[in-house]
């Protein structure tokens, strides 16, 4: 289900390194989640109107390697709001080449935050 379009907004933007790859070339898995987890978390706290945190990373699969010198785009959809947690899909895709760029769905993921107050405990989404 690789469809040509991604779903959501556009959160980060950032280029593949060579010091984010295993020894194949191919960009870690880690460094992968971790550009997914900021891209949701800046979309959750936007969305909590302050902290958040992530609790859990469900159905995480990847597609396709992403290589070194690919832009990773990062795209959020909201796909639930619960009374303390947020649910997002976010969709990596890579864009591939400088002339005529492809774009590929190479990872997808929920995860979920749960919004904080000031002292690290559990608030209401709506609240703030």
């Amino acid at each position: 289900e690789n469809s040509d379009e991604p779903r959501g907004e556009l959160a980060i933007r950032i280029q593949a390194m060579p010091k984010d790859t295993n020894p194949y070339g191919d960009i870690f898995g880690g460094w992968l989640m971790s550009q997914m987890d900021i891209a949701g978390g800046i979309t959750a706290s936007f969305r909590a109107k302050g902290r958040t945190a992530t609790v859990a990373i469900k159905a995480m699969t990847f597609h396709l390697p992403v290589k070194v010198g690919d832009i990773l785009c990062c795209y959020v959809h909201t796909e639930r709001i619960g009374e303390t947690s947020i649910t997002m899909l976010v969709e990596a895709w890579a864009l591939r080449g400088r002339s005529d760029p492809k774009r590929v769905k190479v990872t997808e993921g929920e995860f979920i935050y749960v919004a904080l107050d000031d002292n690290g405990k559990k608030r209401p989404v709506q609240s703030k």
